[in-house]
């Protein structure tokens, strides 16, 4: 069981310090969990390392070993195609009491156990940049060598940082698809609403802050309601009303299955990677 005391002792190490780290980390600090002088990133790039550091306040390194050497919790956030030869670079250094979580989209448990020391405890994860503001949609399956401890504590960090749910590994590809790229999807919405508000003769900044409330506030109403996202759409649809009129146009025009096809594409470029 994870406890409050046992999480605020936690030093958590990312090896990979670019966006996505620094989302995850900025989001465990704001939700808590560690305190900068918990946290340590290492990078080969410069700037990635002053960036991390910058928005955390925590301290950054070129060496992935020193990382390894600091930290009870291991977020391997690099590129799919460096992640085998992180993990045996720094396999000398992974303990038992360590437990590694990979960020790296469409690297199996089975690839990343391979790549470390015989019994190392992993947990494939899929989060999504909407961590920074505590809103992540994350998904994560366990390794062969991980404990449900291992999992609830999983469960515990993403929780922080928005909505974790444990899902099956044959599942992530799709997870990765959906909410991994999902936030792109949705700025994209966000931007096409806000140039109708702005064509409609709405100030920009105006109509930028109205499509973001309105996504945000569907959203809710899904999550919050539990109603099927058809039935909530249905009532804001008045008979010969304009809400109609424009979902006609928006079914001619193919959004929805422009959006499955995104969705589709975007997971099987995930199983690519692998």
């Amino acid at each position: 069981m994870v406890t409050n005391t046992t999480m605020s002792t936690l030093r958590i190490g990312f090896l990979g310090a670019g966006k996505m780290a620094t989302a995850l980390a900025r989001g465990f600090l704001g939700a808590g969990l560690v305190k900068a002088d918990g946290l340590v990133a290492s990078d080969p790039v410069e700037a990635a390392r002053d960036a991390f550091a910058g928005a955390t306040g925590a301290r950054s390194t070129t060496s992935n070993a020193e990382v390894a050497a600091s930290a009870d919790i291991l977020i391997v956030a690099v590129k799919p195609d460096q992640v085998a030869a992180l993990l045996a670079e720094i396999a000398p250094r992974i303990t038992t009491a360590h437990l590694v979580l990979s960020i790296a989209a469409g690297v199996p448990l089975a690839k990343l156990e391979a790549s470390a020391p015989e019994g190392t405890r992993v947990v494939r994860v899929m989060p999504n940049t909407p961590a920074l503001v505590g809103a992540s949609a994350s998904a994560y399956s366990t390794g062969r060598n991980a404990t449900r401890d291992d999992a609830a504590l999983a469960q515990r960090l993403l929780g922080s940082v928005g909505l974790a749910i444990e899902v099956p590994e044959k599942l992530l590809d799709a997870v990765t698809g959906l909410s991994g790229s999902g936030p792109a999807y949705a700025f994209m919405m966000i931007e096409a609403l806000a140039d109708g508000g702005v064509a409609s003769g709405l100030p920009r900044s105006t109509a930028q802050r109205l499509a973001a409330q309105t996504l945000l506030g569907a959203a809710k109403m899904v999550l919050e309601t539990g109603e099927h996202p058809g039935a909530l759409k249905d009532a804001v649809c008045s008979p010969g009303g304009t809400t109609i009129e424009a979902v006609h146009e928006l079914e001619k025009a193919g959004l929805r299955a422009a959006l499955i096809t995104a969705v589709r594409v975007a997971s099987d470029k995930a199983r690519k990677l692998a």
